[in-house]
């Protein structure tokens, strides 16, 4: 049996590595300037090609990828809203925040939001994307490939820069001697990523034309929208603590307005 070959394709009509020659073929033949080779193993065709992937001392590939197929797509993102506050103030008790996902599997399509008064929005990008991996975690997708797509280079460049291993390494400091910001939520996004085996990331331009990344912004905005300040109890989720429950968007009666979205979305029929 002849051993597997991996095509890389550095510039083509299409950049990215194959497995069979035919497809290689139709991203370099009659293309002006096509450089391409084959290799024995992935890495040698990672390395060819370009393509960013972060040391990790954990088994979790950290990469920034776009040319293969996911068992799941998920979406995250965080937004808070000022209060009127002048710039370069701090983030006033009362300001609302929140945070989305949206996993999308096959036919199916899941997503969950929750709010937090006086957070700043990195805060809440953090915890998108902690929550939809606790989602993935609980559920034992920690085989599956997955490919997160966020809009927060803060959290993005945390992981696929190497940060998170730096900080650890210095026993989570910066390289400067700073302190880290959101330090907690950050060792406990570290703990998970190390769960995964096959996970990479991608960025996207927030409020564009991603559908994905749209409808969760539109779903945080939508819980933000909801909150009402409890003066008593300010804080609608406990700082250290992440939700594990998640809305199924196909069963679900509760939320009528986030189905209504994903239609206009063309992610729910």
């Amino acid at each position: 049996m002849a051993s597997k070959k991996f095509y890389a394709v550095k510039n083509g009509r299409k950049k990215g590595i194959f497995s069979t020659w035919s497809e290689t073929e139709k991203q370099v033949k009659g293309f002006s300037g096509a450089i391409y080779k084959s290799f024995k193993t992935l890495a040698e065709a990672e390395d060819f090609i370009g393509r960013k992937k972060v040391s990790s001392s954990s088994k979790t590939s950290r990469t920034l990828n776009k040319n293969k197929d996911y068992e799941f797509v998920v979406y995250t993102d965080g937004g808070s809203r000022n209060n009127g506050n002048v710039a370069g103030q701090h983030v006033k008790a009362d300001d609302k925040a929140a945070w989305a996902y949206l996993i999308l599997h096959k036919q199916y399509k899941y997503s969950d939001s929750a709010g937090e008064f006086g957070a700043t929005n990195n805060r809440m990008e953090i915890m998108a994307l902690i929550n939809a991996l606790t989602f993935l975690q609980t559920r034992n997708y920690t085989k599956s490939s997955i490919q997160c797509v966020l809009d927060s280079k803060y959290v993005l460049d945390s992981i696929t820069k190497g940060w998170l291993n730096g900080w650890k390494r210095r026993g989570w400091k910066k390289s400067n001697g700073a302190e880290i910001k959101n330090l907690a939520l950050f060792k406990q996004l570290d703990v998970l990523l190390g769960e995964f085996s096959h996970i990479d990331f991608t960025w996207t331009k927030g409020h564009a034309n991603n559908e994905g990344n749209n409808f969760v912004d539109s779903l945080l905005n939508q819980t933000m929208d909801n909150m009402k300040l409890n003066v008593s109890k300010p804080v609608l989720n406990k700082k250290n603590n992440v939700k594990d429950e998640s809305r199924n968007l196909n069963d679900s009666s509760s939320v009528k307005s986030i189905k209504e979205n994903l239609r206009k979305l063309g992610l729910y029929k």
